[in-house]
């Protein structure tokens, strides 16, 4: 199985270590994981208590390749986690669909 192209991995994980300020990263991060051909960006905040030492992650995007058609699908998380095509965009770029995330229209990313 193909997997995702290098320079749209590196184009994700920089959109996301670029998210937030290096001087408020031990407040909030936003981390990209890769699993198959999907990249799921998540919004990361410290934990609650000292006996929790995880950070929690809440997903914000995720991001599928189409090896065949080589682009990419923009899908949204419910609050049940499910989820579902972001149909306002047609598939595309990582490019055009992180500048949908972060323009996000429809406040269903950021809020």
């Amino acid at each position: 199985m193909a997997s995702v192209p290098d320079l749209d991995l590196r184009r994700i994980t920089k959109y996301c270590d670029e998210r937030v300020p290096a001087r408020l990263r031990d407040q909030a991060r936003v981390e990209a994981r890769l699993r198959g051909r999907s990249i799921t960006i998540f919004d990361c905040r410290p934990p609650w208590h000292a006996s929790d030492p995880e950070w929690s992650r809440a997903p914000i995007a995720q991001l599928r390749y189409d090896h065949e058609r080589r682009d990419w699908t923009l899908h949204w998380a419910d609050r049940n986690g499910r989820w579902h095509r972001y149909d306002l965009i047609e598939p595309g770029t990582a490019e055009q669909l992180l500048a949908e995330i972060e323009a996000d229209p429809t406040c269903i990313f950021w809020g």
